[in-house]
């Protein structure tokens, strides 16, 4: 029995986490990377996974974080963190339009994650907001596909994403795809191969449907996947078991073990 794995989850985010993993593991996940976004946050994403059986973290510095940079202290803990077994990416790195920190700070904090990750060996897990070219553009320069990673929360174009894939980079589908406006996306969705596709909740964000608008959870993952197989004509099982080997093959981590308890039921 395959189980999911929430390749973007914010554990350190969640209101009631030990709780809320329980309902996740009970609905069929069964391990969770946990992106971290700012220096100060990262003695609490350790903590977190710690206290997670089956939880990796990604730290890194997020464009929303990038003002605060200081290069060679953040680097030194980097490269100290992901001598931690649990460390398994470098994350959540990229380019955002739209926060207010400069854009020239943005960008000298996000090629310095991408040259980290390359020099540590570890996958990249990205964020971009109205940004994707430029951000495409530093990775081919980079030369990030030596590592390759997952692009959280894509809900661009075919083209934009055949761009990722060539570079390395999953497509991370999160509760946009259950947006009865979501057009674009489901489209991508049926038109890429299936080895690109995982799974995330970006809990507490982005709740999908029917949830849309409140705390998002970890139990809510069946939700994305249902639609997904519902797109490619997958049953739930061939859904868990094809984007549980993407993001295990992708971020180089086990297969999450079996589990107690009850599993997701066909609908």
């Amino acid at each position: 029995m395959t189980l999911f794995v929430d390749s973007h989850i914010h554990l350190d985010g969640l209101s009631a986490p030990a709780a809320m993993l329980h309902d996740a593991r009970q609905a069929g996940i069964g391990a969770w990377v946990v992106p971290g976004t700012t220096a100060e946050g990262w003695a609490a994403l350790l903590a977190a996974v710690a206290a997670c059986p089956g939880a990796y973290a990604a730290p890194g510095i997020h464009p929303l974080a990038a003002e605060a940079w200081r290069p060679e202290e953040h680097l030194t803990q980097l490269r100290a963190l992901a001598a931690e077994p649990c460390v398994v990416a470098i994350g959540e790195v990229g380019l955002d339009r739209l926060v207010a920190v400069p854009w020239a700070r943005q960008e000298e904090v996000f090629v310095a994650m991408i040259r980290l990750a390359l020099d540590l060996d570890l996958p990249l897990l990205l964020h971009a907001r109205q940004a994707t070219g430029r951000l495409l553009e530093l990775l081919r320069r980079e030369r990030a596909e030596r590592v390759g990673g997952i692009f959280h929360a894509f809900s661009g174009s075919r083209e934009t994403a055949d761009e990722l894939i060539n570079l390395g980079f999953a497509l991370g589908i999160g509760g946009v795809v259950t947006f009865p406006q979501a057009r674009r996306l489901p489209e991508v969705i049926c038109q890429v191969p299936p080895e690109w596709l995982v799974l995330e909740t970006d809990a507490p964000d982005l709740a999908p449907e029917p949830y849309r608008g409140q705390e998002n959870r970890p139990a809510y993952l069946p939700l994305i996947a249902r639609r997904v197989a519902a797109l490619r004509g997958w049953s739930l099982a061939e859904t868990a078991r094809i984007t549980t080997a993407n993001v295990c093959r992708l971020l180089r981590i086990p297969q999450p073990g079996r589990q107690d308890g009850p599993f997701l039921k066909e609908e």
